[in-house]
């Protein structure tokens, strides 16, 4: 039986579709009530006809990376696991809880798939965690992390919690990590890349010249599934289709969504002064925040990832960004 952490998520949603087409047998981890039915919708209206009833064959256990007892319930019969659950947020302020999460839940996960000697785990983690290269080289798995950039929280915690499961790996656990970039992908619109959807959708004017990765999440599943079905272990994987700039990204959702090009462009001044705005209102009259100093430097950030190794590795051929965002923006009309 296979154990999915972070189901109802863009990528384990997708990857329990992916599962379900190959007939596994899969317990899945939920939190909330609210979650697995969205979860459910995205999953019927993704999947083909022939695997709805799948859904219903799921196990499904409610509970979290720090509920020891539920998860050892989770563990029992297991001989796969996959890791995509984790807690997302660039605020400071979250930073204890993110540690939990995502650094003391995954070492849970690690610790009792060493205990009950699971086959293999793979772990998602994200393209965050590989440090820019100072040498203005492509980024690729040798690229080491690097204390003296300063970073997000979410990517130190992310970081923290690829390095229990490289401690698992040396006390026997069989492991492999994907490193995917920005994931583009249907049925959840209001996180993620998902967000960017609504946002162009509503009339989103501005754009920011920052470069990085970006990948579909059906190719982020199909390569899970394919390395833990492999001999492979103990290797990290980037998983990014294509290099891309927000200006480019945002027009090719513009196009598919049939809505006007975000033409305005944004500048380093600017987001700075409206982060210190927000930040300002946030103090008085505690309003929430959006922007952080770790998103402006995304915001600008100009990160080309390479994709030698897994295409090499597998033999695999991404899907190109426009078609992935077509895909999503068709999905996005029919919900709309």
């Amino acid at each position: 039986m296979i154990l999915v952490t972070g189901a109802t998520g863009l990528v384990g949603t997708h990857l329990l579709i992916k599962l379900a087409e190959e007939k596994h047998q899969i317990r899945a981890l939920y939190r909330t009530t609210a979650k697995k039915e969205y979860a459910k919708t995205v999953f019927l209206k993704c999947s083909k006809p022939e695997d709805h009833n799948a859904f219903e064959t799921i196990e499904w256990i409610q509970g979290d990376l720090n509920d020891i007892p539920t998860l050892s319930i989770a563990f029992e019969g297991i001989t796969q696991v996959y890791h995509c659950a984790a807690m997302i947020s660039f605020n400071p302020s979250h930073y204890k809880k993110l540690r939990k999460i995502n650094i003391e839940g995954t070492a849970n996960i690690v610790n009792l798939s060493l205990i009950h000697k699971i086959q293999k785990l793979c772990y998602v983690s994200s393209i965050a965690t590989l440090s820019e290269n100072t040498f203005q080289n492509p980024i690729n798995e040798t690229t080491e992390w690097n204390p003296e950039v300063s970073d997000s929280v979410y990517a130190i915690t992310k970081y923290g919690a690829e390095m229990e499961v490289w401690r698992g790996t040396q006390e026997g656990l069989n492991a492999v990590i994907v490193n995917p970039g920005i994931i583009i992908g249907p049925g959840f619109f209001n996180s993620g890349s998902g967000y960017l959807f609504k946002k162009i959708y509503k009339g989103m004017k501005y754009f920011t010249t920052g470069t990085t990765g970006y990948v579909a999440v059906d190719d982020v599943v199909k390569i899970m599934h394919r390395l833990m079905n492999s001999e492979i272990k103990n290797e990290r994987y980037i998983l990014v289709s294509e290099n891309l700039s927000f200006k480019n990204v945002f027009s090719l959702i513009a196009e598919a969504l049939n809505k006007p090009i975000p033409k305005k462009k944004v500048s380093p001044f600017l987001m700075k002064t409206a982060y210190y705005l927000q930040q300002f209102s946030h103090f008085v009259f505690r309003t929430k925040q959006s922007i952080f100093k770790s998103s402006i430097k995304s915001a600008f950030s100009n990160s080309l990832y390479e994709n030698e190794k897994i295409k090499k590795e597998l033999i695999y051929s991404f899907t190109p960004v426009n078609k992935a965002i077509e895909t999503t923006a068709s999905f996005f009309l029919k919900e709309e």
